[in-house]
């Protein structure tokens, strides 16, 4: 499956826990005052990639501990983040996802989108929320700003049970 990639960072250690591959996705219409990534926000943008190429890529490096998908936002690519996600953890790695959106918004948004919903049900953390330039705060771990929360699984299992599909 082809997808918009904006670029990939091939060892990472800021994108979340252990040393990952950073795959950021092109594309974001939130377009929040301050992005340490503006570039990606052009839904044209970047180039056209295939999955496999992200996969093929992960399983040279056996240090990998997983990927973050993050970008842009890879919401508005959910079928091919779903794929890349499967496929890291058919490798034994998670994924973390950064998103834009708030959890709350996602729940409504995996509501009427089916592709959504198969993706977050397929991440092992979530680190949701726009970046808020007021809150930033550069003493945060994975994050930008006081508002982003990190959310693992099973936050988000308990977070889901709140709400009614």
């Amino acid at each position: 499956m082809k997808f918009r990639l904006a670029g990939i960072e091939s060892e990472s250690i800021v994108d979340g826990t252990g040393l990952r591959m950073a795959v950021f996705f092109q594309g974001c219409k939130h377009a929040c005052p301050g992005c340490h990534n503006p570039q990606t926000w052009d839904m044209d943008g970047g180039r056209l990639c295939d999955v496999s190429e992200v996969l093929d890529e992960y399983g040279k490096n056996k240090l990998l501990n997983g990927v973050t998908l993050t970008g842009g936002d890879p919401v508005y690519q959910p079928k091919a983040a779903l794929e890349i996600a499967e496929g890291i953890h058919d490798m034994s790695g998670d994924v973390w996802l950064y998103t834009g959106y708030t959890m709350e918004s996602l729940v409504e948004i995996c509501r009427k989108d089916n592709d959504v919903l198969e993706l977050v049900n397929n991440v092992d953390v979530i680190v949701d929320g726009p970046f808020i330039e007021s809150q930033k705060d550069m003493t945060l771990r994975f994050r930008g700003s006081r508002n982003q929360r990190i959310l693992y699984l099973s936050d988000i299992d308990k977070f889901m049970k709140d709400f009614r599909w």
